[in-house]
Parts: C-alpha cells; sequence; structure tokens
C-alpha cells in the first residue's frame, strides 16, 4: 500500500483555546465549536450513509464521543480532522451493523428507500426556477448515492466542501494521487448521467439549514445536560 506524503496540520491557537475551555466543561464552547462545523461534517455523514436520518443521528453521536473524549484531544491534527475521523468511525460502525442486518434479513423485508428532504428554496427564485432546482438537486444527490462509498466520499469533500486534495488524502488517509483519481472518476460517471446540471447544484448538494444545525446542537446539548 503506497504511503501518505501530507502530513497532519497542527491546530490553531483559537482552536486550542476552545479546546480547553471545554475540557473543562465549558459547554457554550463546545456549542460554537458544533455550529462552526456541522455543516461539512454533516455533508460526511451523508455522503457515506446516504440517508438523512442516519446522517444526524451519526454526528450526533460522534459529537457525544467528542464532548467525552475532549480532555483526550493532543493536537496532533486540527480539531476538523479529528472529529471528522471521530465521525468516519461511526459511520462505518453504523455500515458494518447495516450490512449484518441485510445478511440476516429477508430480501422482501427490506425498507424502502428513504425520501430526499424538501430543499430550500432562494426568496428571489420563481416557482418554476425553485421546482426546477429542487428537482435537479435531488436528482444529483440519488445519482452520488449511487457512486462507489470511496468515490461519493472523495467527490463529497473536494467539490461540495471544497476541501484540498492534500487535507481530502490526510484525513481519508489516503494518497493524493488516490483522492485525484477518485475524484475524476466519480466526475465522469456522474457527467455521464447529468452532463451539464452538475455545475449548477453541487455546492447545493445536502442542503443544512439553520434549523438541522439548531436541532443537532439542541439534541447533543440535551444530552450532554442530562450526563451531570
Amino acid at each position: 500500500m503506497q504511503n501518505v506524503s501530507t502530513q497532519p496540520q497542527p491546530p490553531s491557537n483559537e482552536d486550542l483555546a476552545l479546546v480547553h475551555l471545554i475540557a473543562a466543561g465549558d459547554q457554550d464552547a463546545f456549542e460554537l465549536l458544533m455550529r462552526r462545523h456541522n455543516r461539512r461534517l454533516y455533508r460526511l455523514a451523508r455522503s457515506m450513509l446516504r440517508n438523512d436520518a442516519e446522517a444526524e443521528d451519526a454526528l450526533q453521536e460522534a459529537y457525544i464521543s467528542a464532548y467525552d473524549a475532549m480532555s483526550q484531544y493532543r493536537g496532533e491534527a486540527t480539531i476538523s480532522t479529528w472529529l471528522a475521523r471521530l465521525l468516519i468511525n461511526e459511520c462505518l460502525a453504523r455500515l458494518r451493523r447495516q450490512a449484518r442486518r441485510e445478511r440476516l434479513m429477508p430480501i422482501d423485508a427490506l425498507p424502502a428507500d428513504m425520501e430526499i428532504d424538501a430543499m430550500a428554496i432562494s426568496d428571489s427564485d420563481t416557482p418554476e426556477q425553485s421546482l426546477a432546482r429542487t428537482q435537479i438537486r435531488s436528482l444529483l444527490e440519488h445519482k452520488l448515492d449511487q457512486l462507489p462509498e470511496d468515490f461519493r466520499t472523495v467527490f463529497v469533500l473536494r467539490s461540495v466542501e471544497e476541501m484540498s486534495v492534500e487535507e481530502t488524502a490526510h484525513l481519508l488517509g489516503i494518497p493524493e494521487a488516490t483522492v485525484r483519481s477518485r475524484q475524476f472518476r466519480a466526475r465522469g460517471l456522474l457527467r455521464k448521467s447529468l452532463t451539464r446540471e452538475i455545475a449548477a447544484v453541487q455546492h447545493d448538494l445536502y442542503e443544512f439549514g439553520g434549523w438541522r444545525c439548531d436541532r443537532i446542537v439542541a439534541n447533543v446539548m440535551a444530552r450532554i445536560k442530562n450526563q451531570g
């Protein structure tokens, strides 16, 4: 297996200060941390799990793990990378459990796919434009969900979240060349199905409105308070 050439990025002084506050029990600091990283982490979870509700649940569990383990953070990578790795581990555990359940479940008992949530609509759009944009975005999400997980995750991090090749390689623990090849392959597969629609909607994938951010923060903070 080829070694990854990227080196961990050190955390900023601001991140370290925030971590110290959280480790000391400052829940307001943890809420600030969640709001800073919510959208990127949700999109990462959604790309791996292909289900809105599962992605939210996984993100909440990862946040609880992060809060409980904050005193163990050693600053060997940025706080965003540390959180993302906790989330990836949570998602992988869920995927393994799902695979075990599906092996034991009769085919005719498998649940139907979840419907995609209604997307946020810009006030400046006409009803026709809003409907068209929502349909295109839903189609792109559907096609993206059909990609192999390795391609899908790289595409979300690079094209949706606009992370650099270096950041993506370091986060996923793969060579930069692999990041480039997976992104290229993912784009090619999507382009075959969607052509011109890709460029128009890719930055709006997996809408993360304020209501979803507030719900995740509220649920996690309620669980933290109940731990005390």
